[in-house]
Parts: C-alpha cells; structure tokens; sequence
C-alpha cells in the first residue's frame, strides 16, 4: 500500500511539474530558435553609417535579402512588410525591418535610399562590397546568383526569398517563408515583442 501511495505522489508531482512549465511559443514561421549561423553582419546602410545587428538591439529586427530591380518578390515582401508594421500600430516602433542587397554593383547607397524607404520611412536597406556581400550570405546561408544578361547590366539575380526574424536580445529566432500572411507575421511578431527580456 506504501509503495501505492509512493508511486502515486510521485505521479502527481511530475504532473504538476510539467503543468507549472512555460510551453514552447507556437509560431506560424519556421522557429530556428538556436540555430548556429546568422549571428551578426557588418554592412553600411542607405544613410553611409556602418551597421550591425547590435545596433537595433532592443528592436525585433527582420531581415530580407533582395536587389531593388527585382519585379516582383522583394517588392512583395517589402509591402508585405509596411502592412505588419502599420497594424502593430504602436509596438511597429519596436520592430525594424532590413533589406540587404545582393546586388552591390548596381544598388548604390543613392538608390537604395530611394528604394527601400519608399515602402516606410523607418525601413533601413543595407550594402557592402561584393566581398563583404558574399560574407553576409555565407553567414546566413542566403542563395543568390546573377541570371540572364550576365555580360550586360540587364541581368537578374536569382535568390533566396525567406525573411530572418530576431529577438530584441539579438537572437535570431525565426525564418519567415515567402508567402506568408501578414496576420500570421503580424501574430509571430507580437509574441517576440511580448517575450520576457531575461528569456535563454
């Protein structure tokens, strides 16, 4: 009857155990939460400043690879992007959207300062040397390759189409198909943004 008693109580304990701990967030995106890339980038953005990830610490911060002559999914995403913003209303200043380019020898910083803005004013487009290009992507493992008239300036580039999300800590966290709802993002967002600071 003791051990009954015993094996019951420590039953009930593990119960109560797993019922105390905080579940897992369930995200609509793709959480890469841990993952061992993707950890900073060392660019220059629309305005000449040098930029890290470390600079927009305290931000939820996401972040896209395109070229602004791209006809339809950079466009796509960066409108995509304006709406999540605008229907966080107040929190959309806590989130900060980046678009790097994979086309450096085409998007100046003049162009990109145009380019990116014109979306929202807030977003920040970022560019290197095609060295310092090739570094970011290897980074954060991002697929891109000139296609067409690659002799000419008349090519277009063939490239990876997913969004990285970060954490206010800096953490990357989650990886965005292209595609996505804007409600989905928008949901995935808030629960990063409503996260506790001390989260591991």
């Amino acid at each position: 009857m003791l051990r009954v008693l015993l094996c019951a109580a420590a039953l009930a304990a593990t119960v109560l155990a797993g019922g105390c701990s905080d579940p897992a967030p369930a995200f609509h995106s793709t959480d890469i939460t841990g993952a061992d890339y993707g950890k900073q980038f060392a660019l220059t953005d629309h305005s000449g400043q040098p930029r890290g990830l470390t600079d927009f610490r305290g931000k939820v911060v996401t972040l896209f690879f395109g070229y602004t002559q791209c006809p339809d999914v950079c466009p796509s995403n960066l409108t995509s992007m304006a709406e999540v913003v605008k229907r966080l209303g107040a929190d959309g200043e806590r989130v900060q959207v980046l678009f790097v380019t994979v086309d450096p020898e085409r998007d100046t910083r003049e162009l990109l300062a145009q380019y990116v803005p014109a979306f929202d004013p807030r977003f920040v487009g970022l560019y290197g040397t095609p060295e310092q290009t090739a570094d970011v992507a290897r980074e954060f493992r991002i697929f891109y390759r000139k296609s067409g008239d690659t002799a000419g300036g008349a090519y277009t580039i063939d490239h990876s189409a997913g969004t990285y999300v970060f954490d206010p800590q800096g953490r990357l966290r989650l990886y965005v198909r292209h595609g996505e709802s804007v409600d989905n993002i928008v949901a995935d967002l808030k629960q990063l943004l409503a996260e506790p600071t001390a989260r591991r």
